[in-house]
């Protein structure tokens, strides 16, 4: 479903580039966000870094040190609670709809970028860099993924394994081929997809789920999941090491994975419960190590999902250790879900979650916990222990604690 065209102009008026997840739904109303609230007295919230424009994600490196992606290209970095004036690293990022400076990751002593970029024509690039105090040096191509015909749908998170293999993912990009469960469609292309690479040199890491011809070339060895629509969420489960997605729908059915070794998400022939697509995993295009799973949870009407966090802390409580915490861009809401004791899916407290689908407003209000925080682009747990939340309406890092 195309975005209606005047709702994108005016949200152009609002801000001097477009909004990062257009998702295709169309927006609905706008909203005017306010201060942040939760329904948990027990908890605080407060404004801790101001200033940022239109920020996408963010990395602690240590308790008094902040980077910060903006998606027009800056890297910039929080000191002691302080945004510094000039960026640590500018990128040339194409910024138009969904593209930009996007994911961001630490592993040992190299941070790993997500950017779309332009030469001959827009690619999505992962670089690697050397990091020494906050500087980003020793610039080295990782991955050289699509970013078109779509300038939507370019996923961009980043996240690192217990194994230290590095996960990314590409959204559709709008393509139609067998990554989109189109049986007749081209190859497999980096579109749609989950990688994992490894770190040194982005070559398929050790043990990935799908056969591969050995060549750093072949998409299909980067593989660890396909049939993804698009993703701006990836985390690690602190205690099973297991991954996470979340996956935007188009006009129905936002979803939270459990992302098994070869998953198979469906699009474009499925999005939320297969039970209720009228399809059967026969019609979807099946690789070799492939396996297709219903989400662990669904959300028909879209709420334009975004990040997704394990709180690996003790400090909120122990109602929220490793636990989840997830946020969206239409509504500045911030949902949180308890995890089964198997770790596979959620507890959720509400009879009519029961199908594990939020099918209405009485049902996606029992799995809210905060809003009014604009659209959430990131969510992180910080080295104190508590949780910290990156709004890109408001350019603001907000801190939850405890009183």
């Amino acid at each position: 479903m195309p975005v209606v065209a005047d709702r994108m102009e005016f949200k152009n008026l609002v801000a001097p580039v477009a909004l990062l997840f257009i998702l295709s739904l169309g927006f609905g109303n706008m909203q005017a966000f306010g201060q942040p609230m939760t329904k948990d007295a027990n908890l605080r919230i407060e404004s801790t870094v101001q200033g940022l424009s239109f920020p996408t994600s963010m990395l602690f490196l240590d308790a008094d040190h902040i980077l910060v992606l903006e998606k027009e290209g800056n890297v910039r970095l929080v000191s002691s609670g302080v945004l510094q004036p000039s960026p640590v690293l500018s990128l040339p990022a194409v910024n138009k709809n969904e593209r930009g400076l996007l994911g961001i990751e630490k592993i040992g002593e190299n941070v790993f970028l997500y950017v779309t970029e332009s030469d001959s024509g827009a690619k999505n690039r992962v670089y690697r860099y050397d990091i020494s105090g906050s500087s980003l040096t020793n610039q080295k191509l990782l991955l050289d993924l699509p970013a078109g015909p779509g300038t939507n749908h370019q996923g961009g998170k980043l996240v690192s394994g217990k194994d230290n293999s590095l996960y990314s993912v590409t959204g559709e990009l709008q393509r139609n081929g067998k990554d989109q469960n189109i049986k007749d469609g081209p190859d497999p292309d980096f579109s749609g997809a989950i990688l994992r690479v490894n770190p040194e040199d982005g070559s398929p890491a050790q043990n990935n789920p799908f056969p591969t011809s050995n060549s750093s070339l072949d998409p299909l060895g980067h593989y660890y999941a396909y049939g993804i629509r698009n993703s701006f969420g990836l985390a690690i489960d602190p205690v099973s090491g297991s991954l996470w997605d979340t996956e935007n729908g188009e006009d129905i059915y936002d979803e939270i994975n459990l992302v098994t070794p070869g998953l198979n998400s469906g699009w474009k022939l499925v999005m939320g419960p297969i039970s209720r697509s009228g399809i059967s995993e026969s019609q979807l295009v099946n690789f070799q190590g492939s396996k297709y799973s219903d989400p662990v949870l669904s959300f028909k009407d879209p709420i334009g999902i975004t990040d997704i966090e394990f709180l690996a802390s003790n400090k909120l409580g122990d109602k929220y250790t490793n636990n989840v915490f997830v946020g969206d861009i239409n509504n500045g809401n911030l949902y949180f879900f308890q995890m089964n004791e198997e770790r596979n899916g959620f507890n959720l407290g509400s009879p009519g979650l029961d199908d594990k689908v939020v099918d209405n407003s009485q049902e996606l209000d029992s799995v809210v916990l905060g809003s009014g925080f604009g659209g959430i682009t990131d969510i992180e747990t910080g080295p104190d222990g508590y949780l910290y939340v990156l709004s890109y309406d408001d350019g603001i890092i907000y801190k939850i604690s405890t009183p």
